[in-house]
C-alpha cells in the first residue's frame, strides 16, 4: 500500500496544520512523512496535528520519525499532536510508551 500524505491549514487555528497520513507507513516510505513533518515544522505554524485515521500499519522507522517531530517541535515551542490512530497503531504505541509525547487523542483533528 502506498502512503499519501495531504495538509491543510486547521481549521481551529490560521497558525495550525493538519496532515492527513494514509496507507502503511514504514522504512521504505518514512522519509516522506519526515519531509513532509519537517516542512510544516519549519514554517509559521502553532500546532501540528498528524491523523492517521488512514493508517493501518506503521513501523518502528514511522514510529520514530513522529517522535522525532514531536521533540523538534516541542524546541521549537510548536505543539504536536497525533490524531485518530486506528486500534493496533494506538496499541502500539501505547505499548511503546511513546502517547504522552506524541500527545494522542481519539477525535478528529481540528
Amino acid at each position: 500500500m502506498s502512503l499519501s500524505i495531504d495538509i491543510r491549514s486547521a481549521a481551529a487555528s490560521a497558525a495550525g496544520s493538519v496532515i492527513l497520513v494514509s496507507g502503511e507507513v514504514d522504512v521504505s516510505n518514512a522519509d516522506e512523512l519526515r519531509s513532509a513533518l519537517d516542512g510544516r515544522l519549519g514554517s509559521d505554524v502553532t500546532d501540528v496535528t498528524v491523523d492517521l485515521a488512514g493508517v493501518p500499519y506503521i513501523d518502528s522507522t514511522g514510529i520514530g520519525v513522529l517522535v522525532g517531530a514531536a521533540h523538534r517541535a516541542a524546541e521549537k515551542g510548536v505543539r504536536l499532536e497525533v490524531a485518530r490512530p486506528q486500534r493496533n497503531v494506538a496499541r502500539v504505541l501505547g505499548l511503546l510508551g511513546v502517547s504522552s509525547e506524541l500527545n494522542i487523542r481519539e477525535d478528529e483533528a481540528r
